[in-house]
């Protein structure tokens, strides 16, 4: 083994030999700390921590974390200097648009191509701008598009967040049917059958043909023996029926021969009570005329008039009303009578329904649940509804 080193330790066989420390590793065990006892001054308080106190803004910026005071990523000043604050105020304007044409449709002026009722007709789909708009805001980074985000959100569920509940299963007393079976129904029986899966007490049918008619009243007339028929429009009931005649909706200008509207008398075991059944006329939509609803405002205003000359306190009105409850077409009919809130049951067309444009209402009674049925061979979807009176 070669000469040792001053200061170092060898190593033989042994172990180390020698116990001498080297002088630049060694250490002053009067300025040692235990490692057990060491603090970081990192982390150690200050005096001055104990009092100091932490401003709103201060821990606002510590705690949410917002862009451009080192927050998310991306969320802070961009190259132009502007931070989440200040971009995305288009989107925000979208934002407030949607929410006010959502909360004021009823200021939306319907002298021009009505397209206040337009609107009103496509009300709930206004909705669909809100994940769009929530897109744009995170694509954008903006924290001004998402607050005024909130706005559509609370508008949207204060008109339609009942529509997004379940369907009350509380008691009632009937169930009704009502369905514009189409006049180009290439199987009225199998349509027929199809309505009575849901043993209705009162089944409705518009758009009655001369042809369709037998099918439908064969069909239905073992379950239903008392039914009634004015027109293109049919009323068929397991309750009697009495005091049945013509419903006068027929608006100027349209022939004698438009008949679309009965009313009839239905005795139950609490008392009677008055079935309307309705067709009123289809809508257009085009120029120069916009959304071509002029005749079937005049016939809602008839039918208004007749359901508020009704002696008989219990209503039901059935049938296509061509129009949602929200269009103010109809507000004559819907001023008097009610729906359930607990469905949108989209009714037309049926291939992808948009609006439900067949109803269901009621005065002096409750309308517990709205549905619409599968698809028959027509292009609008049954509606069914439970009534508590």
């Amino acid at each position: 083994m070669g000469p040792s080193v001053p200061g170092a330790r060898t190593l033989d066989s042994g172990g180390w030999e020698g116990s001498t420390v080297d002088e630049s590793m060694a250490v002053d065990e009067s300025t040692a700390v235990d490692e057990s006892t060491a603090v970081d001054e990192s982390t150690a308080p200050r005096a001055d921590r104990g009092t100091a106190v932490r401003s709103p803004a201060s821990t606002f910026r510590r705690f949410a974390r917002v862009p451009g005071w080192g927050g998310w990523h991306g969320w802070g000043e961009d190259k132009c200097g502007r931070s989440g604050w200040q971009r995305g105020r288009i989107a925000a304007s979208l934002a407030g648009l949607v929410a006010c044409l959502l909360a004021l449709h009823d200021a939306v002026p319907n002298a021009v191509g009505r397209l206040g009722s337009l609107l009103e007709t496509f009300l709930p789909w206004l909705g669909l701008a809100i994940p769009v708009l929530l897109g744009v805001s995170v694509l954008r980074r903006s924290l001004v598009a998402l607050l005024a985000l909130a706005l559509p959100v609370v508008a949207w569920l204060g008109l339609f967040g009942g529509a997004l509940r379940p369907g009350d299963d509380s008691p009632y007393d009937l169930t009704t049917v009502t369905h514009n079976v189409s006049d180009e129904n290439r199987d009225p029986a199998g349509t027929a059958r199809a309505l009575m899966e849901v043993e209705p007490d009162l089944v409705a049918l518009v758009e009655l043909t001369p042809p369709a008619l037998p099918d439908y009243a064969q069909t239905l007339a073992s379950t239903y023996p008392h039914h009634a028929v004015r027109g293109t429009v049919g009323l068929w009931s397991k309750l009697p029926l009495a005091d049945v005649r013509p419903l006068e909706i027929r608006p100027a200008g349209v022939g004698a021969d438009w008949n679309r509207g009965l009313r009839a008398t239905a005795r139950t075991s609490r008392g009677d009570i008055a079935v309307y059944v309705a067709h009123l006329p289809s809508l257009r939509l085009g120029l120069p005329e916009g959304f071509g609803s002029a005749r079937r405002d005049e016939s809602a205003v008839l039918l208004g008039a007749a359901v508020a000359a009704e002696h008989l306190e219990e209503v039901i009105l059935l049938g296509d009303l061509n129009g949602t409850v929200d269009d103010r077409g109809l507000g004559p009919v819907t001023a008097q009578l009610g729906t359930a809130e607990s469905d949108f049951a989209f009714s037309w067309p049926a291939t992808l329904p948009v609006a439900r444009i067949d109803q269901i209402l009621a005065r002096s009674a409750t309308v517990t649940r709205v549905w619409a049925l599968p698809a028959t061979g027509s292009d609008h979807l049954p509606i069914a509804a439970r009534i508590r009176f």
